[in-house]
């Protein structure tokens, strides 16, 4: 049995702020080195979005807004476009969300309605579902709160994919009306619908999320149902996974982890031609390291691993991955060679060990570990006391 090299965690805090990245799959790195950020000042009841040099100072601080919910998971979605010249982000709260635009050399910046889970890697629109919606469907606390939707759960022709274009203006892309009328969720969607209004007397809290581009922004991964159901309506956990192109058309659905199937965190691999995520382990686990291509075919098996973290394939090694691991008092991140099931490298990250309420809120994180655009190094979330540190691993 072999034992895995530690790896070296090499601190990048922002005295006075609790600091995370955006998520796994946004590369937070510059070509030139800069580090790309969020930090809220607790006490003042703010945030901002951070740029730090390769010295770990902070060059550039913009965007300042209250964090609304999702910001101790996520920061301000916060990503580089444009070949790092421009940064878009997230603002406004959950209900109202607004996304912002700056071309950091003029310092103009843009603003429209709308929410986002990250830009895509290409000057074309943004698309986002309404993370509002999963909220409050049950995503902080395990309850619904129907009341704090941005649309009515029951409009599905008003919500789903929304396009977001800073000169044509936000229009809804594609609706859950159209998505649960999919030859492939037709008919489980309507018999689903009317056991859920036999018991509540409403139909399924279904949404449209969790947009994920490809790495040449062609195409992108969404979801379709909600993992995230209040268990006392009775409902079921609906998760189905599909692929379009990046202006909506061929939707086509890849997985469906309904159910009893379980599954979570899928993205693309960096060779943009299938997706890697946790899944049914097909020897009988309870979850396992998967990749499927993306049209749904070959689904496999790669890792007995199925700790449900947030895994990614390294840029430069195609058997290479990380990914996390939560736990008390301590989490693991991890590396997996994924030709031998092994894994190859590990660190236990420090955490606090305070009790932290259940959510989303300041006293937990997720390591979140996202490469660099080479695959010499990654970042991860870190929670070593009051304030969030993020740390660099250098391979």
């Amino acid at each position: 049995m072999s034992i895995p090299c530690p790896l070296t965690l090499i601190p990048r805090p922002v005295p006075g702020l609790w600091c995370v990245h955006a998520y796994y799959i946004l590369c937070p790195w510059a070509a030139d080195g800069r580090l790309l950020l969020a930090g809220a000042d607790r006490a003042a009841g703010s945030s901002a979005v951070l740029i730090q040099d390769g010295d770990g100072q902070v060059v550039e601080r913009f965007g300042e807004d209250a964090p609304n919910g999702g910001f101790w998971h996520t920061g301000r979605w916060q990503t580089w476009g444009r070949q790092d010249a421009v940064v878009s982000w997230q603002g406004g709260s959950l209900a109202m969300p607004r996304v912002h635009r700056r071309v950091l050399a003029s310092t103009a910046e843009q603003v429209i309605d709308g929410d986002m889970e990250g830009a895509p890697p290409h000057e074309g629109p943004i698309v986002s579902g309404l993370m509002g919606m999963l909220y409050a469907a049950g995503y902080g606390d395990g309850s619904l709160h129907a009341e704090q939707s941005p649309v009515p759960f029951a409009n599905r022709d008003r919500h789903g994919l929304f396009q977001l274009d800073f000169v044509s203006g936000n229009r809804l892309l594609l609706s859950v009306a159209q998505l649960a009328g999919h030859p492939a969720l037709r008919d489980r969607i309507a018999a689903l619908d009317a056991a859920q209004r036999a018991r509540t007397g409403d139909g399924l809290t279904l949404m449209a999320y969790c947009v994920r581009w490809s790495p040449d922004g062609s195409r992108m991964l969404f979801h379709v149902g909600n993992h995230c159901v209040d268990a006392s309506r009775g409902e079921p956990r609906l998760l189905w996974l599909f692929t379009a192109k990046a202006d909506g058309s061929e939707p086509q659905m890849v997985l469906d982890l309904t159910e009893g199937r379980r599954g979570v965190h899928w993205s693309w691999r960096p060779d943009g031609q299938g997706l890697l995520g946790y899944g049914p382990d097909p020897d009988g686990g309870k979850l396992c390291l998967a990749m499927v291509e993306a049209d749904g075919t070959g689904y496999r098996k790669v890792s007995s691993h199925g700790s449900g973290g947030h895994p990614s394939v390294s840029p430069a090694d195609p058997h290479l991955v990380a990914t996390d691991e939560s736990g008390s008092p301590l989490g693991r991140v991890l590396l997996i060679d994924t030709r031998t099931d092994t894994v190859v490298a590990e660190a236990r990250p420090p955490r606090s060990i305070k009790p932290a309420p259940p959510g989303r809120n300041p006293f937990r994180v997720c390591h979140h570990p996202t490469w660099d655009r080479d695959g010499r190094r990654f970042l991860i979330n870190t929670l070593p006391g009051d304030d969030a540190v993020v740390c660099e691993v250098r391979l």
